[in-house]
């Protein structure tokens, strides 16, 4: 198959093709008499597991070293499984600091539903921001939403 052809069985670019095969995650395809790039069966395969594996969240990069221990005829699924324990891990880092975020921005809600918009004349500045600033950095601005 000529790259056009893989690329649309396999609902990807042919940009995307060259790219997995620039950094090595697609094997270099054979080449017809003519120079263009000749793929074979196995090409949708892989592409299809590499499509797979992102959705997980893998990189490209713990992709390619799953496909390099299958490549040399070794098992990946204790590999595989640190790959995604560690990936479970960052995403709990991630659910924390979105957790303090969240909590943080409740907090600001909570001041600006109490602020006085009249009181509001700062042309440069949100008495809201500012009054949290304070609230967060002792002798800083005053807290109150009354400045």
């Amino acid at each position: 198959m000529r790259i056009g052809e893989v690329a649309e069985q396999a609902a990807v670019t042919t940009k995307t093709l060259r790219y997995y095969e620039s950094i090595g995650i697609l094997p270099t395809p054979a080449r017809t008499p003519s120079g263009y790039r000749s793929y074979d069966s196995t090409t949708l395969e892989r592409i299809r597991f590499i499509r797979d594996a992102q959705a997980t969240g893998l990189t490209l990069t713990e992709i390619k070293s799953i496909l390099e221990l299958k490549g040399q005829g070794e098992r990946s699924c204790e590999h595989t499984r640190s790959l995604i324990h560690r990936q479970i891990d960052e995403i709990d880092v991630q659910i924390h600091r979105l957790e303090h975020a969240r909590s943080e921005l409740q907090e600001l809600l909570l001041r600006a539903d109490r602020t006085d918009p009249a009181h509001c004349v700062d042309e440069h500045r949100c008495q809201v921001i500012e009054a949290r600033r304070g609230a967060r950095h002792p002798g800083g601005p005053s807290a109150s939403p009354a400045q």
